[in-house]
């Protein structure tokens, strides 16, 4: 069972409310205790965009561990249980409404949860909060106001795939190469050559030939690894101004014997 002092630090601090499948639902709100007991009963959880929605989850079955609550529902079912209002007292209309909709027995439920077949006299549970006064014997009024309440929720905003396709582009690059050319050259005979050369003295024909060469360029590919390419994220703070209109009650005073009228 959940203690008084665990669902009060959790309420101090707006502890972590998550569901059957670990998901989280929202932030702890107020926190209802029982009548007689005092034990806790249940708990509204902030929920929606800017968690500005209250719903209501009872704490039976529940369990606390650090700062978190964890509720044996997931988080669409408390999202939408019924609305009540989480001001003041809950009535015994709305525990029966409530229990119906967790499909908890009324009655078995007051027996599971006091122990005992007489429940709540009244079936009603208390928020936890000190008036500092009788409001039923006190001639003095109470002053409400709206408060902003602004939150985040992580929403889907795009996706980014990875594809690889095949382009082609022209390279242009120079290499050297090499080719023979023919070059003739004289050299003047000797007379002492000239002897050797031509014994017989006689005039005639003759060829010669010479192969050339050269280098061409030769074109080869090979397809070889360059870089992996991958996705990552990486998360961007930045202020994102909220406007929002606040109502809140005035309270002023007439028929002063000083004869003015004050506000509050």
């Amino acid at each position: 069972m959940i203690s008084t002092q665990q669902i009060h630090e959790l309420s101090q601090i707006g502890g972590t409310v998550v569901g059957t499948d670990g998901e989280k639902i929202g932030k702890v709100g107020q926190v209802f205790l029982d009548d007689h007991t005092g034990e806790p009963e249940w708990v509204t959880v902030h929920t929606g965009l800017f968690g500005l929605s209250e719903s209501f989850v009872p704490l039976t079955d529940a369990s606390v561990v650090g700062d978190t609550l964890s509720v044996p529902y997931d988080k669409q079912m408390v999202k939408d249980a019924p609305r009540i209002d989480a001001a003041g007292e809950l009535s015994q209309s709305d525990e029966q409404e409530l229990y119906g909709y967790y499909g908890r027995s009324y009655d078995t439920a007051d027996q599971s949860t006091f122990g005992t077949e007489q429940g709540l006299d009244a079936h009603s549970a208390a928020p936890t909060q000190s008036a500092g006064f009788d409001a039923a014997n006190d001639d003095s009024m109470t002053r409400s106001e709206e408060q902003l309440r602004v939150g985040t929720e992580e929403v889907q905003t795009g996706k980014v795939k990875l594809r690889k396709h095949v382009v082609t582009e022209d390279v242009t690059t120079t290499v050297p190469v090499s080719h023979e050319e023919v070059r003739l050259e004289r050299v003047p005979v000797t007379d002492a050559q000239a002897s050797g050369i031509n014994e017989t003295g006689e005039l005639g024909s003759e060829e010669q030939e010479v192969t050339l060469h050269a280098e061409r360029p030769v074109v080869d590919k090979e397809t070889v690894p360059v870089e992996r390419v991958r996705l990552d994220t990486e998360t961007v703070v930045e202020d994102e101004r909220v406007d929002a209109q606040l109502r809140k009650e005035q309270i002023e005073t007439e028929g002063l014997d000083d004869g003015t009228n004050r506000q509050v």
